[in-house]
């Protein structure tokens, strides 16, 4: 039997639950008390926090954006030093990667994605923050679901 992969944090640097006190991370998205006690997760704890965030980032960027080449996404995030899990969607990588560096991305085209045809001649900051808000707004409503009684 393999043993289980190592989870990585989904921290980006980007903490707002720490500095602001926010209740849900407006960088990795995490739950404060999932920020908190991170590193007492069991792996299998840490990697149902993964794939919630990334199954959140995934829908809402695949519906803005299209990766056109993965390959050409792939390269960028190693010229850039930035880590991304293959194990996780493609869109997750292009949100870590808007999320903390689009100031050093002159054109989609450069790292192998396109926007939507619906959402063609949007400026991808404003794209950026507004799906922020939903994955925002997501994260939430799945708190109050599962969390809250």
């Amino acid at each position: 039997m393999c043993p289980m992969k190592s989870v990585r944090t989904p921290c980006i640097g980007v903490c707002s639950t720490t500095s602001l006190g926010d209740h849900i991370c407006r960088g990795c998205k995490r739950f404060s008390a999932e920020v908190i006690h991170w590193n007492s997760y069991t792996e299998p704890q840490k990697q149902a926090v993964q794939n919630r965030i990334n199954q959140f980032t995934s829908q809402l960027m695949a519906n803005k954006f299209r990766i056109v080449s993965q390959a050409k996404l792939e390269g960028v995030l190693q010229d850039f030093r930035i880590f991304y899990d293959p194990d996780l969607s493609p869109f997750f990588w292009l949100h870590q990667l808007l999320q903390k560096h689009l100031y050093r991305v002159s054109s989609l085209a450069e790292i192998g994605v396109e926007l939507q045809p619906a959402f063609r001649g949007r400026d991808v900051r404003d794209l950026l923050l507004f799906i922020n808000e939903e994955l925002q707004t997501l994260s939430e409503a799945h708190f109050e679901r599962y969390f809250t009684r």
